[in-house]
């Protein structure tokens, strides 16, 4: 850095500096755990996908029993895969938000460390 620069440039740099410290350090730690292993990863992976299969497998499973139980115009069975590929859907949302809140925990209590 020049001593002609800008107070606020310097500031702004100063800000960079400390964030790219702070992820490189983030980084460092994470691969220091040994919980985080890439079958953590793919376990992660795994819950969000069942997450979402189950309930649409079982939706249309149980639109094809209804559907053959009392025969109609309306398709349970189109209509219960809609639903079970919703429920999946916010089922997976809530697996990944608890996974991003555990991740923001503990970049907080990191912060607070230092």
């Amino acid at each position: 850095m020049s001593e002609h620069e800008p107070v606020s440039s310097k500031k702004s740099r100063r800000g960079l500096d400390k964030n790219i410290g702070a992820r490189e350090a983030r980084k460092v730690r994470v691969r220091s755990q040994s919980d985080r292993t890439l079958w953590h990863g793919l376990g992660t992976a795994g819950v969000v996908g069942w997450s979402v299969t189950v309930p649409t497998v079982a939706g249309a499973l149980l639109g094809l029993w209804i559907d053959r139980r009392w025969p109609g115009d309306l398709s349970w069975t189109l209509a219960l895969l809609l639903g079970g590929v919703a429920l999946g859907c916010i089922n997976a949302w809530y697996w990944i938000s608890q996974e991003s809140r555990m991740i923001e925990k503990d970049e907080t209590r990191e912060e607070a460390d230092q």
